[in-house]
């Protein structure tokens, strides 16, 4: 990687290949922003920026596994051997999702595959950029940046949070760790939910983006104080026609963007999308920590975001003190 300029700051943002992530990308560059992309494939990456116009000078690829811890190690290493001063932001936005599989997929390490792209991949990219991460106010003031803080972003969905509709649908269930049985028995073969129990490939994706949320809360609660970085998660709206539903069925695709259009009123392009994102990254209104930010599932002109309300299952402190605790043991950090 080529060494970082000055900038209004520099962020890294996870699955930039395509959807919410290579817009919020565009729009952080065109902020100005200097951005590091991580994708398994840092050259779609760089098709994929060419074909948005995104400016090249803004942009560094980095290659990144989130599937695949050592892959997640070995890229982190890359990038704070690169980097002459500290990250400003971290974009958690890469996912997997495969509802129509009868059998899990497996990480290199042996985890069922959404939870281990989804969580746990994201979970060691932020420990091991923590200490990065909480060295950025210095710089900040040192260069006049309209940052207060650090900042870790990422992306939850109305799918893991009970307080909203999406939340409830009962098919194939809702977002639900149960006793956490699967996490302390290895979730390993044959275990594949966090649960213990059978596999449901659109309850796993679920599940993982629940674990999402859960660990923005936590990382609020335990590390905000100590090193000022802002831990937030957000829902943009729902991004229909984004490259994640593509392993859903064609009629599925064709129906489920009209109805969220003209339906429900919860369509939200993947460049408005993109912006949103940027905003809760660099924007001073979004300069608090331990919120999930949320423009809803009615997509009015000028809609404003607000703090949506989380379910139980997100802010109990029970909960999320073992989802971290056996998240760090999965992940090798214990």
């Amino acid at each position: 990687m080529a060494s970082l300029q000055a900038s209004p700051g520099t962020v890294l943002i996870t699955g930039t290949t395509s959807g919410v992530g290579l817009y919020a990308c565009k729009a952080l560059a065109y902020r100005g922003w200097q951005v590091i992309t991580a994708n398994r494939h840092p050259l779609r990456a760089v098709a994929a920026a060419e074909r948005l116009g995104i400016p090249s000078s803004q942009l560094h690829h980095l290659r990144m596994d989130l599937s695949d811890l050592q892959s997640v190690r070995d890229g982190v290493e890359t990038l704070l051997s690169s980097l002459e001063q500290p990250l400003d932001a971290l974009v958690c936005n890469a996912a997997v999702y495969q509802p129509r599989l009868s059998n899990p997929l497996r990480s290199a390490q042996g985890y069922e595959l959404s939870m281990a792209t989804n969580h746990l991949g994201h979970f060691l990219l932020i420990q091991l950029l923590l200490e990065n991460l909480g060295k950025a106010g210095i710089f900040q003031s040192a260069r006049c940046s309209s940052l207060s803080s650090a900042r870790v972003v990422i992306l939850g969905t109305v799918t893991a949070n009970y307080k909203e509709l999406g939340g409830k649908i009962p098919i194939p269930a809702p977002a639900d760790l149960g006793d956490l049985s699967g996490f302390e028995q290895g979730f390993h073969a044959p275990i594949c939910m966090a649960s213990g129990k059978r596999f449901k490939p659109g309850k796993a994706y679920k599940d993982s983006k629940l674990c999402n949320m859960i660990t923005t809360q936590e990382l609020h609660r335990r590390l905000h104080k100590d090193t000022g970085i802002l831990f937030n998660s957000l829902y943009p709206g729902c991004v229909a026609d984004t490259p994640l539903f593509r392993y859903t069925p064609k009629l599925f695709r064709f129906i489920f963007p009209l109805f969220q259009r003209l339906i429900t009123g919860g369509y939200v392009s993947q460049a408005r999308a993109g912006q949103r994102v940027a905003q809760v990254v660099a924007n001073s209104e979004f300069g608090v920590s331990g919120v999930h930010w949320s423009w809803g599932n009615r997509q009015k002109k000028n809609r404003e975001c607000f703090r949506q309300e989380l379910s139980e299952r997100v802010t109990d402190p029970n909960t999320a003190r073992r989802v971290w605790e056996l998240s760090v043991k999965l992940v090798g950090l214990s």
